[in-house]
């Protein structure tokens, strides 16, 4: 339910912000020899620890994606509240930064990170960072769902593309403990521990048996 909810408030945000990207950047549609199709890009990103920011001490993540095509929004949905925001992103392709820009924004405390901008080409990377209140390696661990747009002019109307949400996954750099191995789109049941005691008490019958021997 509360992935619903997530998808619905990006795709509510998105639509919102759809208009003014595409008359301001006047972006044109995708050409038919491209292969990727705007309403079902392939995005993939993961979530890591951020670089400490002067003047918070909240625990910052670092994220970083990138998306089969060009791309004019997007939006992070966490599931942890968000204390603070980073903008703007660095936008790089080959490890060399590019002059694509995104300015990103959001309520503070809250649950998003709203960004607008350009990406002009597939395959760039998008790196930045968000503040959590809580640690990163604490449960629930920050899991950020991905939702990119892509709004254009089509023959002077305005028309938006969007996909996801792509799973961010649970950061890097944690120990694994009973919730690793899932994600908030894939979850899986914890794994519980064996409990110690039955071994202890196996070990007492043993010692027993190995005393009435003896006598």
């Amino acid at each position: 339910m509360h992935t619903h909810a997530a998808h619905r408030r990006a795709a509510l945000w998105l639509a919102a912000t759809a208009g003014f990207i595409a008359l301001a950047l006047a972006t044109p549609a995708l050409s038919q020899a491209e292969e990727s199709n705007p309403n079902n890009y392939s995005c993939l990103g993961s979530l890591a620890p951020g670089a400490p920011e002067a003047g918070s001490e909240d625990q910052q993540v670092n994220y970083t994606f990138y998306c089969n095509g060009p791309i004019t929004g997007y939006q992070l949905q966490s599931q942890v509240p968000v204390t603070g925001i980073q903008s703007p992103p660095l936008v790089s392709k080959n490890r060399i930064a590019l002059a694509d820009s995104f300015s990103c924004s959001g309520e503070v405390p809250g649950w998003a990170v709203n960004c607008v901008g350009l990406a002009k080409g597939g395959y760039e990377n998008i790196t930045g960072q968000f503040a959590i209140g809580t640690k990163l390696c604490a449960e629930p661990r920050v899991d950020a769902l991905l939702t990119v747009t892509y709004a254009y002019l089509e023959k002077g109307v305005i028309t938006q593309a969007i996909s996801g949400p792509f799973d961010l996954g649970r950061p890097s750099g944690c120990k694994p403990d009973a919730f690793s191995g899932g994600t908030r789109l894939n979850p899986t049941a914890p794994i519980k521990k064996k409990a110690k005691k039955a071994k202890q008490g196996k070990k007492h019958t043993r010692a027993k048996h190995a005393r009435a021997k003896k006598k």
